[in-house]
């Protein structure tokens, strides 16, 4: 039997039913809630307040999806990026959005100098970072960098009645050393010889060679050969204590055997120096005692700065090793003229500090990755130390661990958010069984203590 159509029942019209009140329409969803913070990860060369100022996000205004894309596409368009990418989250209190943009910038990046440009240059680089909040003292060496601040700068210039055509480009400063230069485009005469007067302690020879390995067929502005002097020559000087050298008179003339200048040079060398007194400035995460042993620098020795910079080095080499990656080590001088001496304070800028995550075995059976693991002494969550794992397969190596060892070589991924490093070890050439003669009774080589790991 059939059902009866909906309406109808037993051949009776079915009773009416009472009207339905509309349902009320759902509430609008949010999408757009105060930013109550924004971080920068990755971000070197540039403070997380350039890239802020970038993003065009204010602290306080209603942001959603659209807005992060925007600012990030904001990013992506300067051109100071390879990769730009951004997370955001309910803050903690449920009333605002947590926002992290991470970056990765373009490298190299070089400093800048202005040349002969007829306008101050603390002006010019007023109205460059006016126009890019991103300008400093370095920017990347891309050719659509360079030619963006060419043509801001020439539209600077113009509204200073200055007409005269602008030239951006890369330039050789020293050995592997460059400077991204802002000058006149018009031809300038090159430099051909140079020629030292005034000097004792170096001989002429070897000052020619240094400078004319960046000078020499370089066009010439006294300014731009004097900032090549500074990295070129002075150098050779302050590795003899000669920390005052100077070079008062600069001229020049047409060169007679070839095309181009002949730059006179006088030098005043002045005296040599010791070192004074050596001291850290402020907190550092390494104490500050270790820090002057690692140095090695001692007052009373010759204030030679190779050395010097040798010993930054090392300072900056035992702060990696507690887990901060990124530490910057300066120095500034206190130069004693009476006493002919030369005192350094150190500042140190650690950066954040990183753990050792994972550690991972490529190219080793079972036996060999266990005795790797057994003998690794960097464990999961400590301070992780960068130089230690090239450190340890250098010890495997030398400790003769495994017979037939092929390549080696170690691999390390960085994780920026949680401040980790992963370490991947390559054996190359699949190694065989570790070399068990290594624990016969009587074995007359040392061995390893269990857990204990190469030293570093």
């Amino acid at each position: 039997m059939l059902a009866a159509a909906p309406g109808f029942g037993q051949g009776r019209p079915a009773s009416p039913r009472p009207p339905q009140a509309k349902a009320a329409p759902p509430a609008p969803v949010a999408t757009r809630w105060p930013v109550q913070s924004v971080s920068i990860e990755g971000n070197r060369l540039y403070t997380a307040g350039q890239v802020m100022a970038v993003t065009g996000l204010q602290i306080g205004q209603l942001a959603g999806k659209q807005d992060f894309d925007a600012a990030r596409d904001r990013l992506v368009a300067t051109g100071a990026f390879e990769t730009v990418g951004y997370r955001f989250a309910p803050a903690a209190d449920g009333k605002g959005y947590v926002a992290v943009f991470q970056v990765t910038e373009v490298e190299p990046a070089y400093p800048v100098r202005f040349e002969e440009l007829g306008v101050p240059e603390k002006d010019i680089v007023a109205a460059l970072r006016a126009r890019d909040p991103l300008f400093g003292a370095k920017i990347p060496a891309t050719k659509a960098i360079v030619d963006r601040y060419t043509r801001w700068l020439q539209e600077f210039l113009a509204s200073r009645n200055i007409t005269e055509k602008v030239a951006g480009r890369v330039e050789a400063i020293g050995p592997d050393r460059f400077e991204i230069q802002f000058r006149p485009a018009r031809h300038l005469p090159v430099v051909a010889q140079v020629t030292f007067d005034g000097n004792q302690a170096i001989p002429s020879n070897v000052l020619r060679e240094a400078i004319g390995g960046v000078a020499i067929g370089q066009p010439y502005t006294e300014e731009k050969f004097r900032g090549l002097l500074d990295t070129a020559v002075r150098p050779l000087y302050e590795a003899r204590g000669r920390v005052r050298v100077a070079f008062p008179k600069i001229g020049t003339e047409p060169a007679k055997d070839v095309q181009g200048l002949n730059v006179f040079v006088t030098v005043t060398e002045g005296e040599s120096f010791e070192l004074g007194n050596i001291e850290i400035a402020g907190a550092t995460p390494v104490k500050p005692a270790d820090l002057l042993k690692a140095a090695n620098l001692k007052p009373g020795d010759l204030a030679n700065f190779d050395t010097v910079n040798q010993g930054l080095d090392r300072v900056r080499a035992a702060v990696r090793r507690a887990g901060y990656m990124q530490v910057k080590v300066t120095s500034d001088r206190k130069i004693d003229d009476a006493k002919k001496t030369v005192g350094l304070v150190l500042h140190i800028e650690p950066g954040p500090q990183y753990t050792m995550g994972k550690l991972a075995i490529n190219g080793l059976d079972l036996n060999g990755e266990f005795e790797i693991k057994r003998l690794w002494t960097l464990k999961e969550g400590k301070p992780f130390n960068a130089d230690y794992p090239d450190h340890f397969l250098a010890s495997v190596r030398e400790q003769g661990l495994f017979e037939n060892l092929g390549k080696t070589r170690s691999e390390v991924k960085v994780d920026e958010q949680n401040r980790t490093a992963d370490v991947t070890l390559h054996f190359g050439g699949a190694p065989p069984e570790p070399d068990r003669r290594r624990r016969r009774p009587g074995d007359d080589q040392q061995q390893p203590t269990p857990g204990s790991g190469p030293p570093i």
